[in-house]
């Protein structure tokens, strides 16, 4: 039996990217007007659908930028789905947290851009803050499969749990430093460099890693 992966059909990608649209209107009509001064019309309108359309993909506002805020996580669990188990798993782990973090070209840099407005948003919307940790839980348990087959047969499955929380944890935190900030998209105080700090500090005394 095949072990590749399934490619997404032409359906899956056009509703990714018409998602993706909306995520990018609703994190631009935040940034102007703020949460409360924005309604699913206008996003709609923005993003060029109807009004039915987006209540196809998203049940509020605030979920709408849900797509916005996992493109980091997804990018970072790709990474992981393409390393192969044997290598340490604390260099695994930071290879692919500094590569989905730092933001090559100006694709990332933009990526980045909009993490950094709707964290900053979210601080005072709760309903933005909740579709945040939905995206970190989310990513948390998609990361668990991953990182229990970088680990092997013989590790522990309560080590490996603890070790998605910590790696999951990491990233959230350093992105939330940093958009608390205005350090630049790379280098020093960027979100790579947080994370792989925080990643360090939350895995530091865990057994799964050591060598």
């Amino acid at each position: 039996m095949s072990t590749e992966p399934t490619q997404p059909s032409l359906t899956e990608r056009r509703k990714a990217a018409t998602q993706l649209d909306i995520a990018r209107a609703a994190a631009s009509l935040f940034a102007e007007r703020g949460p409360d001064g924005t309604t699913a019309e206008d996003i709609a309108g923005r993003a060029g659908v109807a009004l039915r359309t987006f209540y196809r993909y998203f049940r509020s506002k605030q979920d709408a930028v849900g797509p916005l805020l996992s493109g980091g996580a997804e990018r970072w669990r790709a990474l992981l789905e393409a390393a192969e188990p044997g290598d340490p798993l604390a260099g695994i782990l930071e290879r692919a947290v500094t590569e989905a973090l730092r933001a090559p070209g100006a694709d990332g840099a933009e990526q980045l851009g909009w993490t950094r407005g709707l964290l900053r948003a979210a601080a005072d919307d709760a309903a933005l803050r909740a579709v945040w940790y939905r995206v970190n839980q989310d990513s948390e348990e998609r990361l668990l499969p991953v990182l229990t087959r970088l680990a092997g047969d013989g590790a522990d499955p309560l080590e490996v749990r603890l070790a998605a929380a910590a790696a999951t944890d990491a990233v959230r935190v350093a992105l939330e430093a940093w958009a608390a900030t205005d350090a630049p998209p790379t280098g020093p105080g960027s979100p790579a460099d947080l994370a792989v700090r925080c990643l360090h500090e939350l895995i530091g005394g865990m057994r799964l890693f050591k060598v």
